[in-house]
């Protein structure tokens, strides 16, 4: 499971350094990945690039990895800060698509060293 939380701690690195082919690149072709922003789930890689590409041009957000455990399924949950701010990088004035400046909890399942889903708890 050690592999599987530092895959996941990379994905973190790279999401914030907007690098989307290095998370892409753990991902499963059939990953299920929760939108944030409008709510379900996208499904594989290209639409997960597609959903990022779109959430990146409305707001910067930032998520730093707190604490990882290890659920007695196998799912990890992530304690997560979550920050969200406007293209000029200042906070925003108005809630844009439900992205906040808040805890959350990250649930991935993660499969022979790939990330088969990825969902969102409102509170970690």
């Amino acid at each position: 499971m050690d592999h599987a939380i530092e895959t996941i701690k990379r994905i973190y690195e790279s999401f914030n350094a907007r690098d989307i082919d290095a998370v892409l690149a753990v991902l499963a072709d059939d990953v299920a990945w929760a939108n944030g922003m409008d709510g379900g789930h996208v499904h594989g890689r290209e639409a997960v690039r597609a959903y990022w590409t779109r959430q990146w041009s409305i707001v910067s957000p930032h998520v730093e990895p707190i604490g990882f455990q290890t659920m007695a399924d196998g799912l990890i949950l992530v304690e997560v800060r979550q920050s969200v701010r406007d293209l000029e990088g200042k906070p925003l004035q108005d809630h844009t698509h439900g992205l906040t400046d808040k805890m959350v909890g990250h649930i991935f399942r993660v499969a022979n060293g790939m990330v088969t889903s990825f969902d969102i708890r409102s509170e970690a």
